[in-house]
């Protein structure tokens, strides 16, 4: 009897370890994260996880993308010029409660780690700086590169964001409505004779500050059917922005004057430097529009928007059909879900009061 009830003592025993071990390789793979790998902009392999729900967008462009796939009450952190988007602000509300661990210079990684994203996405000089990269590997938080100097760049960064969030589907509608916004503008331009298509000069924030060679601005530029004036010449490299002259606008004398900054428009029209130019004396100096960012911006998720607006701008002879307020009312509706006003679309095309002042 003794030695029945050990052999039973004995079974039991193993029966319950057994189903401990069970048991705890049941808790073991319901806390193990499903992750999935992306190659962002800088060519990095990053693994994130299958299911992101908060998300640090660092870089003022990867929140316009972000929302614009949908996903913009998932933001939980920006960089301090995300904050400064009127628009944005009016389509995700959110957004204005969202830490900000990112003025300029390095992220707080105290002010980061407060917001607990699952990814962060920031811009290119990041890999540079070995103290910042340092903050998002010492909190387990992956990061994604979000860069582009191309129309093929801006695509491929659409399309890697998408992945990221989990809206491929958007990210490859947004990308067939820029390519066929693109074809729609290109079967109009592209019996101009050269010598009769408008040379432009690109104001970028500053009045002598403008767009080089190589650029997403002259892509698009060169889209809608005009020409750089800016591209054929070496420009002054300060940091990470490309400068010419008055003396070298002068000298080239566009015949149109695109600018980006609310003010710079009206400071070219009435300053003497630049009144013999002959788009000041045409009166062809035309502030671009400015919705969720500044249309045509080196880092404008509004691209497909500008190549329309400029073309039309620049020929409108060949694009008498095309209702620019219908166009925007209809993009912002299919890709931010936003019904802009009449009133508001016209403030957004006029490119003014569209952004608060830096403090």
């Amino acid at each position: 009897m003794r030695k029945l009830a050990l052999i039973l003592m004995i079974l039991l025993l193993v029966q319950f370890v057994g189903g401990c071990v069970q048991n705890t390789g049941m808790e073991s793979s319901e806390i193990q994260i499903e992750t999935i790998k992306v190659i962002d902009s800088d060519g990095r392999e990053v693994e994130v996880p299958k299911e992101v729900e908060r998300i640090a967008t660092l870089f003022s462009v990867s929140g316009h993308v972000v929302t614009l796939l949908g996903k913009g009450e998932n933001i939980v952190a920006v960089g301090g010029g995300l904050q400064r988007d009127l628009l944005l602000l009016e389509i995700c509300p959110t957004i204005k409660d969202a830490y900000v661990p990112k003025v300029s210079g390095d992220v707080n990684g105290e002010e980061l780690a407060k917001s607990r994203p699952d990814v962060a996405l920031v811009d290119r000089d990041i890999v540079s700086s070995r103290g910042e990269t340092e903050v998002y590997d010492k909190l387990g938080i992956p990061y994604l590169v979000v860069d582009f100097n191309s129309i093929e760049d801006q695509q491929n960064m659409v399309s890697m964001v998408g992945k990221v969030v989990g809206a491929e589907e958007k990210a490859a509608e947004y990308i067939q409505y820029y390519n066929e916004s693109i074809e729609m503008v290109y079967d109009r331009v592209k019996n101009i004779p050269e010598d009769n298509k408008l040379r432009v000069y690109h104001s970028t924030k500053e009045a002598t500050r403008t767009t080089p060679a190589g650029s997403l601005p002259v892509e698009w530029l060169k889209k809608a059917g005009g020409i750089s004036v800016s591209a054929t010449q070496d420009l002054r490299l300060v940091g990470n922005n490309h400068y010419t002259t008055i003396e070298q606008i002068l000298l080239w004398d566009p015949d149109v004057i695109f600018v980006n900054d609310d003010g710079i428009d009206e400071y070219i029209m009435n300053h003497d430097h630049w009144k013999n130019l002959k788009a000041v004396q045409e009166e062809k100096v035309y502030l671009l529009p400015n919705g969720v960012s500044r249309w045509g911006h080196p880092n404008s998720i509004e691209t497909p928007l500008v190549i329309i607006w400029a073309a039309k701008t620049l020929y409108p002879d060949y694009f008498q059909d095309i209702d620019m307020v219908d166009v925007t009312k209809k993009f912002y509706n299919n890709f931010f879900n936003y019904h802009l006003t009449d009133e508001q679309v016209q403030q957004l095309l006029s490119g003014k009061n569209m952004r608060t002042q830096k403090e």
